[in-house]
């Protein structure tokens, strides 16, 4: 089972990069995406069907051109849940799940607060919603997957200048705490699980600085957490830097099947 996660910054601009080459040579059984930045009528659904993905689940922001998450199987799962309950993050689309018949994929999206104090606030209202909005999913659907753009670098191996990004959004105590805690609830960075000393190994390059890509000064934000009853199904989690379809790059991670 490969479950591939990719924060597309526009899934339009994506596919316009050579997204469906890419789809079609990974062949993953499950793709979530983040930052659609597009509704279900502006992407090209028929191009994904004819990738082997029957099955597109699409969660969109209300605001054009803004956010979104999406699901894409080639399995149909059991049930599929649109957005968390909350009224500002789901009009953001910023969460959809997937149940499957021994796990369920959780595709999310966390704000950035890159834009100021505002949505600095924003985002730690969501990491504290999400945060017990989660421990409720684990009581009836212990097997979780949840991947996507958290916008946390969580310790210094996972960004490329920790001592001058100490105070920036991302990288600050509170944030980085928050997603220690979060893994205690009983979560598995799938990455780390498997490749606990690995270094330069990021998901996102600023766009603002053009060599930075190139020089490898990332941060590592995207992830795949698992749930501790998962682990010992866990085979490979590991970035394909080198597809640059957006500023991030895609994740991919490989489950055994179910004993």
């Amino acid at each position: 089972m490969k479950i591939i996660s990719y924060n597309l910054n526009g899934i339009r601009a994506a596919m316009g990069k050579g997204l469906m080459d890419f789809l079609q040579n990974e062949a993953a059984e499950i793709v979530c995406f983040q930052e659609l930045k597009a509704n279900e009528t502006q992407i090209d659904q028929q191009a994904l069907s004819e990738a082997g993905y029957a099955f597109q689940y699409y969660f969109s922001a209300q605001k054009k051109g803004y956010s979104g998450v999406g699901i894409l199987c080639k399995t149909e799962p059991k049930n599929v849940v649109f957005g968390c309950g909350h009224e500002l993050f789901d009009f953001e689309g910023r969460v959809i799940r997937a149940d499957f018949e021994d796990f369920s994929v959780i595709s999310v999206y966390f704000p950035s607060g890159t834009s100021g104090d505002e949505r600095q606030g924003a985002k730690m209202q969501f990491l504290a919603f999400f945060y017990d909005y989660i421990q409720q999913i684990k009581q009836t659907l212990p097997n979780l997957i949840i991947v996507g753009d958290y916008n946390i670098a969580h310790q210094n191996i996972d960004i490329h200048d920790p001592k001058g990004n100490a105070k920036s959004t991302g990288f600050l105590p509170e944030e980085r705490n928050w997603l220690t805690e979060f893994l205690a609830l009983g979560f598995s960075d799938g990455f780390r699980y498997l490749n606990p000393d690995t270094a330069h190994a990021y998901t996102w390059w600023s766009m603002r600085f053009p060599t930075v890509r190139q020089n490898n000064k990332g941060w590592r934000i995207d992830y795949q957490l698992v749930s501790n009853t998962l682990t010992t199904r866990l085979k490979t989690a590991y970035m394909l830097p080198n597809e640059k379809h957006s500023d991030h790059c895609s994740l991919v991670l490989e489950l055994s099947a179910s004993e």
